[in-house]
Order: C-alpha cells, then sequence, then structure tokens
C-alpha cells in the first residue's frame, strides 16, 4: 500500500497541478489567510478595476473545507486523473487545452447576467466528469455497493450528489453544457465531416513545453481509421520521456463504443 507521498508523486502532472492549488487556495480560506472574494470574478472589477487575476483565480476555489469541497477534489483526483492517463494519455497539451478551453468558455457564458457566477471552479470540476463520461461511456461504475451503472450517466449521478450537498443547480449544469460543447467541436463536429477549428493551439504546446521535461513532439505517424480503413495521420504530444503513440484522431471510434471498465465511487 502506497503512502499519501508516494500517491501523490504518482499523480499525472495536469491533474496533480489542479488538484494541488485547489487545495492550497482552500487552505489559505480555511486558516483566514484572505478573503474569497478577491478571488471572485466581476467584470467590473476586471475592466474597470484592471483586477486580471480574477479571470483565473475564480477557477482555482472550489469551496471552503467542506463535504462539498472534498467532493470537487475528489472528482479532480479520480476521473481527472482517470483522464490524463487514459483518453488524454501522451496528450498533454491537448488536456491542458480542454482547462483553456472551459475557462474561456465559462467566461464568455458570465456575460450573460442571470448565468454570471463569481466562482467558477465547480463548473470546470463537472466539465471534468462530463468529458470522462463521453470518453469512457461504457466504463461500469459501481457506487458504494449500492447501484451499478455505465459511464455515460456519471454527470448527471453526481449532479443528484451535488443536490443533496446543497450545491445550486447552475453551475453544475454549465460544466456540463460546457463540456459538451468542448466534446462535440473537437469530436462530434469534425467526425460528421466539419471542420476540427477547435484543434489544440500552438501556444498551448508551447506551454507544455516549458512546463514539462522530456517534452517532445513525435513526427506524424501513419494511422487507419478501423471503421473505413481510411490511412490518416497522427502526431503525439508528450510530456515525460518519448512515445510513438499517436493523439486521438477524432475519426477513432473509440471515441464512441468507449472503453469497458470497471471502477468504484
Amino acid at each position: 500500500m502506497s503512502t499519501p507521498a508516494q500517491y501523490y508523486n504518482s499523480l499525472p502532472p495536469v491533474a496533480k497541478t489542479y488538484a494541488t492549488i485547489c487545495l492550497l487556495t482552500s487552505l489559505g480560506r480555511h486558516l483566514q489567510l484572505y478573503s474569497p472574494w478577491v478571488l471572485a470574478f466581476s467584470y467590473g472589477d476586471v475592466f474597470k478595476r484592471f483586477q486580471i487575476w480574477r479571470l483565473i483565480t475564480n477557477f482555482i476555489f472550489i469551496g471552503s473545507f467542506s463535504l462539498t469541497f472534498a467532493f470537487r477534489l475528489f472528482i479532480i483526483l479520480k476521473y481527472g486523473v482517470q483522464l490524463e492517463r487514459g483518453p488524454f494519455d501522451k496528450r498533454t497539451a491537448d488536456y491542458v487545452w480542454m482547462f483553456f478551453f472551459g475557462a474561456f468558455a465559462l467566461l464568455a457564458v458570465s456575460a450573460i447576467p442571470f448565468l454570471w457566477s463569481p466562482f467558477m471552479g465547480a463548473s470546470l470540476v463537472f466539465m471534468i466528469v462530463y468529458v470522462w463520461s463521453r470518453e469512457l461511456p461504457n466504463t461500469r461504475i459501481n457506487f458504494q455497493g449500492l447501484v451499478e451503472f455505465k459511464g455515460f450517466y456519471l454527470p448527471w449521478t453526481m449532479l443528484a450528489i451535488a443536490l443533496v450537498l446543497g450545491n445550486p443547480l447552475m453551475p453544475s449544469l454549465l460544466g456540463i453544457g460546457v463540456g459538451h460543447l468542448y466534446y462535440f467541436l473537437t469530436v462530434l463536429y469534425p467526425l460528421a465531416g466539419g471542420t476540427d477549428f477547435c484543434r489544440t493551439p500552438f501556444w498551448v504546446h508551447k506551454l507544455v513545453k516549458h512546463w514539462g521535461r522530456g517534452y517532445q513532439m513525435n513526427s506524424p505517424v501513419k494511422q487507419v481509421d478501423p471503421s473505413t480503413g481510411v490511412a490518416f495521420q497522427g502526431r503525439s504530444y508528450q510530456v515525460g520521456g518519448s512515445s510513438s503513440a499517436p493523439t486521438r484522431d477524432v475519426r477513432n471510434i473509440g471515441a464512441f463504443s468507449g472503453r469497458s471498465r470497471r471502477t468504484s465511487s
């Protein structure tokens, strides 16, 4: 059995970084080192008082220490880690871009007054849940030995748990909506013949390159779509060592068929 330090060191970089920052932010709040409203998002504070940090800090506060905080941190450390080790394995830049896309989309949605929220970390967490459910829809989830269901239904199960914990409905639904938008633009729309205009930007690859060690962009790898027999080129992006594994192409039917796994919550 691994120690807490061994478990922490074994976590993949993106989920570990986000979970650590969220934990430290909530710890600072618990120790009363700052008021959480210093981190809250407000277009007025950003554009009139030039408090630019609010565009970022509102995403790293997922609540004060409570059952709600533990619930959201659990999602990051379980489903965020499974995404990074599974569908986004060797695709660190694509995974980072998923977070950026979610943040940009949520900031845009917040321009609508009745959809505005001062803290959108909860929405980003539910985006993770939704993308996981689409990437691994056939995974069998055993919930505390009481009920078993497919991964496709995980967002709605988590939504029910959030309501039981007394959390507002809107942030969770916004996260699910943004998650669907991301999956539609990066997988469903290109698969239907549309332009893949939501491809991970080059600046994200550069960011990951400077962030990680041993990052490399491999040469294109020839692949064959198992559903059509059509050959296409893939490119692999990685942090921490070399790999010839290609990136997920939107023509990969694995995005729909899912992977048959069993897990427990």
